[in-house]
């Protein structure tokens, strides 16, 4: 009897093992060519794994493995036949929404969807499904899976949100309880907790402050927003301000975009700026490739595909590889101030805050500005204090005066006068 192995791909260069998250089948399962048969955690990423073949599968590793790249983690039996009445499962259609996006309510319905056969899944949400849950604390249980061996989607969570369900039957926390449970560490926050030990540890870090005044960014986005989205069919945001403005000062301070190898110093022509993303396994750093050479509609739409994608448990190694700058936004958890700690190996990280409105000298006269404090932290073996500091003004000088980012960082008249 033929079978087809079923061996772990290698994620990236750097990675020798995963840990089996979740089985989305169980042992003796009809499947079909193509269809996602389990999901991987890698010291990265969650990944998918695809059925190579359709037939009966046999499971020879276990929820909760930690398996090496190569090895065989099941068989499919590609002679088998398919079972009559089975239907193949339908992928989950995902449609590309704008960030904030609201979800328009559905009318009601008078019962919820039952999934359409119990199985292995059955109960269990997906990614992106198990993020919206933990997100509105909505009981699992009060869901109807509808995907593979009864698996809850997305849309599943988003159905009962837009149908509404009895707050009531939600469990409270009971009171003075000393309740404990313990919880095996993920492969990715092992390795998140040993990097950030090994950039404590191995880099001389200082973070240096500084503060923007956001109103003229604030008043360019509010007089062109619609046409921005019209044209472009994305929102702008104050990233891919920043992007740009970063993307300026590290042409003029290399050593900002450079790392250490050994005994050599590596500088980059180039600005691959990682934007931190929370996503439902952590922190992860998907990477804009050529940063400089994108406009500002190219780093929204870059940047609203790569989070989507983080948030949906679809990101790759790839896309997370590299890098050589950067930028982490606390401010939209409500952070005022922070020292971001640098990711390895690059030598530098910028920190954005949230916006607050404080009181201000401007001409001589005290008046209320939208202000947002940045923070450099940097490796101080490679960046002189000079260095960060005036990185760092640049930045804000680029922000507070947007015209500049066009001019590489210079005003109109500087580039009249030849300056």
């Amino acid at each position: 009897m033929p079978k087809l192995e079923m061996k772990v791909p290698s994620p990236g260069e750097s990675i020798s093992e995963v840990i089996i998250a979740t089985w989305l089948v169980k042992d003796g399962d009809y499947v079909e060519n193509g269809q996602t048969i389990a999901e991987v955690d890698s010291d990265k990423a969650t990944l998918e794994l695809p059925a190579e073949a359709s037939g009966i599968v046999t499971l020879k590793a276990k929820e909760g493995d930690t398996v090496a790249v190569g090895e065989v983690v099941c068989y499919i039996d590609t002679d088998a036949a398919k079972p009559e009445g089975a239907v193949a499962p339908k992928k989950e259609e995902k449609k590309a929404e704008p960030v904030g996006a609201k979800v328009e309510a559905a009318p009601k319905a008078e019962k919820v969807v039952a999934a359409k056969e119990a199985g292995y899944a059955t109960g269990t949400p997906s990614v992106s499904a198990a993020k919206i849950i933990a997100e509105n604390n909505i009981p699992a249980s009060k869901v109807s899976g509808t995907g593979p061996g009864g698996r809850i989607t997305k849309g599943d969570v988003l159905s009962v949100l837009a149908n509404g369900f009895d707050l009531a039957a939600i469990p409270q926390r009971s009171a003075g309880t000393r309740d404990e449970r313990r919880e095996k560490m993920s492969n990715l926050r092992k390795k998140i907790a040993e990097r950030l030990v090994s950039v404590k540890n191995n880099t001389a870090m200082l973070t240096t402050f500084n503060e923007v005044n956001m109103k003229p960014i604030m008043d360019l986005r509010t007089k062109h927003k619609d046409a921005f989205k019209e044209k472009h069919g994305v929102g702008i945001g104050f990233m891919s301000f920043f992007t740009k403005a970063v993307s300026e000062a590290l042409y003029e301070f290399p050593a900002v975009n450079a790392r250490i190898d050994g005994n050599d110093i590596v500088f980059h022509d180039y600005t691959d700026i990682g934007i931190a993303v929370s996503g439902p396994k952590g922190l992860m750093v998907p990477i804009l490739r050529n940063a400089e050479t994108m406009s500002l509609a190219d780093i929204e739409s870059n940047i609203a595909s790569l989070a989507k994608k983080v948030r949906d448990g679809k990101i790759t190694v790839d896309e997370m590889q590299g890098g050589t700058f950067t930028i982490t936004n606390g401010g939209v958890f409500g952070s005022m101030m922070s020292t971001p700690i640098i990711n390895p190996p690059q030598s530098a990280i910028l920190g954005m805050h949230n916006i607050v409105e404080r009181p201000i000298a401007e001409n001589g006269q005290v008046v209320i500005r939208p202000m947002m404090y940045i923070a450099l932290s940097y490796d101080h073996r490679i960046i002189d204090g000079r260095e960060s500091v005036s990185f760092l003004v640049k930045v804000k000088n680029m922000l507070e005066n947007p015209e500049r980012i066009l001019f590489g960082g210079k005003s109109a008249e500087e580039i009249l006068l030849g300056l």
